[in-house]
Formats: structure tokens, sequence, C-alpha cells
């Protein structure tokens, strides 16, 4: 396997084909905007500039990950000839659908379909295709270059040999995959949003601000983010998609997302990408900061 497409140059997606590029292997980033994906091959181009100054690459290394990917805003070409395609796109049921429907019709009947969902079924999924056998989840983790964990979700028609291809291949990019079974929020988020979500009601109900309760877990958890931070992170709207999900999968008021989390979103305050979240991450703030630092 040597030929890969990327759907989606948003966060996850052009950190997933930065990664395989660097192992490689030949990258088709696919996106319809055209904008997205020249932020995204910058955001590659960056977080290979920073290698280098850290030296865990050399200057070569950047140029020839940098020469392994191409980018296609249409689909069809895009997915020519490749022996996996890892769908990256919004966490939208709807889309998910439609994306895996469409690429069933492009690829040859022998490609692997993945789908690098946090919390959708793998099983419904593979159900948008004809050949349910080759859908696999493989849930990378933010920062993709970064983090070593991959989920790896066998759905209900996945056969034995997609997913050990899936869990070699993981390892060739430098990762740990872990199998996990396909139920709302698999297990990293089955466990993660719940904190989060109970973080963002401790701070509704009044007991503590964001800065303290980001402490506690931080000094008393060893957590290295607080959770309210993390969420920003995330992504506010992604929380409350993946709590939505859980919560309709389970139908377990455990899940059900915290009202202040509903409203943020409602609002636009989405974290750092919309420049709010819990903390303040827009230009003015970020000015107030540098100045502080030279007083």
């Amino acid at each position: 396997m040597k030929n890969i497409a990327v759907i989606g140059a948003g966060t996850m997606g052009n950190g997933i084909a930065h990664v395989f590029a660097q192992s490689g292997f030949q990258v088709n980033l696919i996106d319809i905007s055209e904008k997205s994906l020249e932020k995204g091959m910058g955001t590659i181009a960056s977080n290979l500039d920073r290698m280098v100054t850290k030296g865990s690459i050399a200057e070569e290394d950047k140029s020839k990950t940098l020469s392994n990917i191409s980018t296609f805003t249409a689909t069809a070409e895009g997915v020519k000839n490749v022996e996996l395609v890892v769908e990256a796109a919004t966490e939208n049921i709807d889309l998910k659908l439609k994306i895996f429907k469409e690429l069933d019709e492009l690829t040859a009947p022998e490609t692997i379909l993945a789908t690098n969902t946090s919390s959708i079924s793998i099983t419904k999924i593979a159900a948008a295709t004809n050949r349910a056998d080759k859908v696999i989840g493989m849930h990378f983790m933010n920062p993709v270059p970064i983090m070593k964990l991959v989920e790896i979700i066998r759905g209900y028609s996945t056969s034995i040999e997609v997913t050990k291809t899936i869990m070699d291949l993981s390892e060739t990019l430098g990762k740990i995959p872990v199998e996990v079974n396909d139920y709302p929020g698999f297990v990293a988020n089955r466990i993660l949003m719940p904190m989060i979500n109970e973080s963002i009601e401790t701070l509704y109900n009044g007991e503590a601000g964001v800065q303290e309760i980001d402490q506690v877990m931080k000094l008393g958890m060893a957590h290295p983010m607080g959770p309210l931070q993390l969420a920003d992170f995330i992504g506010l709207d992604v929380c409350l998609s993946i709590l939505n999900v859980m919560y309709e999968g389970f139908k377990n008021p455990k899940y059900a997302p915290c009202p202040l989390l509903v409203n943020m979103v409602a609002a636009g305050k989405l974290g750092i990408k919309s420049g709010e979240g819990f903390y303040d991450y827009s230009a003015s703030k970020k000015a107030e900061k540098v100045s502080a630092s030279f007083q």
C-alpha cells in the first residue's frame, strides 16, 4: 500500500496527510475549497519547519514529505488508483454518509475506506456502501503528527483482514493502534467527553471558575491540559456533536450536554478556532500577552 487519499484539509485531515507523507506514502489531499487546501499545506509546512528547528528531521526530509502530497478539489480525480481513503470531514453524519456513498462509486472495489470519525457508528457509515467489509474507523488524535494513539474501530461487517491491514499500517506510521468496538464515542470520547461535560456543569453551577477548574485537574490529576482548555482546543461544537451522538446512542441522561455548552456553541463561541471559548484567543488578547512579556 503506497497510494493514499485523505478527504478534508482541516486540522485532522492535514495532520493525517502529514504523517502518511512523512512515512513515504504518496498522498492525495482532497478538499472542495482551494483556500482550505492552501491553508492545510501551509500548516503542514509550518509543522515540518518546527521539526527541522528542533532537529527531529532534516531539511531534505521536509522537502520529501511535501513532495509526497498532491492536492485536489475534485474527489473523482483525487481517489483514482488509491488503495486507502481516509475521510476526515466535519463530524456530521449526513455529510459522511454522502461522502462514503460517493467514494464507493468512485474507487476500485478493493479500496479500503476509513473514517476518522470520533463518535459516529462505523456500521452506519458502512451501510452507505456496497463494501461494508472494507469500511473501518481510523480515529487519530489531535495533533496528529505528535499523538501516538489511533483508535481502530471495526464495524459490524468489517473483515478481520482489513482490520489487520489497518492495524499494521498504523504501526508503519509510528503510531500505536488500539482496536475498540463500534459503540457511540468508542473509548477515547466515551470517557473524555463526560469529564469535559462535567467540568462545564461545574462552571455552570458556579462551583469554581474556568482557571480554577483547569488548575485542579492539571495540578491534582497530572493532566497536561485542563478540561475546559482542552474543550477549546477540540472545538466546543465538536464536543457538543459527540455528546449528542452518545446521548442519542445510549439514551442515558449522563451524556446530555450541559446547557452552557449548548448556548456557547449557539453563540459562536467555539474555542480556539473562533477566537473565544472558555478562554479568549482573540488578536487583542494575544497583543496584551506580548506587551506584558516586555514589561
